[in-house]
Formats: structure tokens, C-alpha cells, sequence
């Protein structure tokens, strides 16, 4: 049996803004912006060279999902974002006004920042020790 995560849904408020900050700033891919109906749509994104997983982007519906975006998590890191070069892409970040939250540092993994997305969600930014 061969089995995969495709796909993770991030609750955002509008689908527009987040394809805008995540194709943007983060200069993802938009994978796919599919109409299902006048208020949902199958958005996916994923990281520039990236070959599988992506992120679904879903507009929150009612008050609980509302209440679920930027803080999917209860403030701890949500994602994480590998690179192969941390030091080439985040003075790129930083000059897209990604707001980092912690600079990088050296960790046993690897070379590690934080940064939030337009929604407050904490991701890290790592370029790992060995390859992953």
C-alpha cells in the first residue's frame, strides 16, 4: 500500500487576499482556483519547486471556523516550510514584508526562523542539516 497527505486545509477570511499573500510574498504556486459555488471555491497552493503536498485554502464558514483563523493551532508553530537555502531566501522574505517573529537561529536540525502568515499563523522557516 502506498498512501500520502496531498493536501492540509488552512482556514483563511478571504480566498483572494490569501492566494495574493501566499503567491505574492511567499511566491508559492497556485496549483488550482476552482469555482464550486458563489461562495466556495478549491484553492490550492504550494511552495515554489515543490512536488506533491499543497495547501488547500478554505474560506472560513460561520462564526467557529471565523474564530479558527490565524490560530488554528493555539499560537503554536502550524507549518513548516523547508528551504535549501535559508540564507539566500530570507532577506527575500523580509524585503516582501514577511513579519518574522524570531530571526534565525542554529538548532541541532537545522538553521530555523519564525515568521507569521497574513493571518497571525506561525510557520517555521528551515533549512535542515540533512535532507528531508
Amino acid at each position: 500500500m502506498k498512501q500520502r497527505i496531498a493536501h492540509m486545509a488552512l482556514v483563511v477570511d478571504d480566498y483572494d487576499e490569501a492566494i495574493n499573500f501566499y503567491t505574492g510574498k511567499l511566491n508559492f504556486t497556485l496549483v488550482e482556483d476552482t469555482i464550486l459555488s458563489e461562495s466556495k471555491r478549491w484553492v490550492l497552493v504550494a511552495p515554489a519547486g515543490s512536488d506533491g503536498f499543497s495547501l488547500l485554502l478554505a474560506k472560513a464558514d460561520g462564526d467557529e471556523q471565523r474564530s479558527r483563523v490565524g490560530n488554528q493551532t493555539g499560537g503554536r508553530v502550524f507549518l513548516f516550510l523547508f528551504t535549501d537555502d535559508l540564507w539566500r531566501d530570507y532577506p527575500n522574505m523580509v524585503a516582501n514584508n514577511i513579519n518574522f517573529v524570531r530571526p534565525p537561529v542554529e538548532q541541532p536540525y537545522g538553521t530555523v526562523a519564525v515568521f507569521e502568515d497574513l493571518y497571525g499563523n506561525l510557520w517555521d522557516f528551515i533549512e535542515p542539516k540533512t535532507a528531508s
